[in-house]
């Protein structure tokens, strides 16, 4: 089994997903050589990566020329903060992503974002990988915090394939969606959520499907059989000038992560 872990308190994401991964997978991969134990929050946090691990993953960022926003790679991550769009959160314990609708797109998508794109464990090189090969799981530990005028839509974790989003979660307004290609209303997770509500969330690809997962609960199944999958997470707005007033800075989608976890099995 590979393991590429992305959470300084990933253990706690795993036991939440216990439901959904064998108890002998999960320790496994406990017991794997260089996994490490929870190191509990970073109170007095000053980088993002002190919050989360960030080894295999790029970000993008809503700055920079149009069409062309701002990526931040490894190992330059690892010191990275941009405020207001890319820090450590008031609580000390968890990330804030913020994307306002004014903000740089890339090429295929008029919405902007901060986003963590996952990348090989080196942090170097794209990842990808089949939906029908080996086991991989995604679970982020997180909480919508702000959403845009208008069009108060934000999605919060995403699976894409080579040329489009395969699954996403997307919050409109109070109601939280899990998002099946276009069909962006395919599964209701709550009617009721309230912003800044924290919850856990999880991706787990196997044998052709993807489940589903919030707060450890079972959601809904998906078939998939795209070979160019790769995990995102972070604050991919869905509202621009356009679609949502004002055109301003002071507009945007936001999310605060506590944790992400990532884990890939043969």
């Amino acid at each position: 089994m590979t393991e590429i872990r992305s959470s300084r308190t990933g253990a706690r994401a795993r036991r939440s997903l216990a439901a959904a991964v064998p108890l002998a997978v999960v320790v496994a991969a406990l017991l794997a050589p260089g996994s490490a134990q929870a190191t509990g929050t970073q109170s007095g946090a000053a980088l993002p990566s002190e919050v989360l691990e960030l080894g295999n993953w790029k970000l993008t960022l809503p700055i920079g020329e149009e069409e062309d926003p701002t990526e931040i790679f490894q190992p330059e991550l690892d010191d990275y903060v941009k405020d207001p769009y890319f820090k450590v959160a008031d609580s000390g314990d968890a990330v804030r992503f913020r994307a306002p609708v004014n903000g740089v797109t890339t090429g295929g998508s008029s919405n902007p974002r901060t986003e963590l794109r996952e990348m090989e464990s080196d942090g170097e090189d794209e990842i990808e990988w089949s939906s029908t090969s080996g086991r991989h799981t995604l679970t982020v530990r997180e909480a919508f915090t702000h959403l845009p005028e208008d069009k108060p839509h934000v999605v919060g974790a995403q699976i894409h394939g080579g040329d489009d989003d395969v699954t996403a979660l997307r919050l409109e307004g109070s109601k939280l969606y899990v998002t099946e290609g276009d069909t962006t209303h395919h599964h209701l997770i709550t009617d009721d959520y309230e912003l800044g509500t924290v919850f856990e969330f999880g991706y787990v690809v196997e044998d052709g499907e993807i489940e589903v997962y919030y707060n450890g609960e079972l959601e809904t199944t998906l078939e998939s059989s795209d070979s160019s999958n790769y995990f995102k997470a972070g604050a991919y707005t869905q509202a621009r000038c356009e679609n949502s007033s004002p055109c301003s800075e002071d507009n945007y989608g936001e999310v605060e992560m506590h944790e992400v976890s990532v884990t890939h099995e043969d």
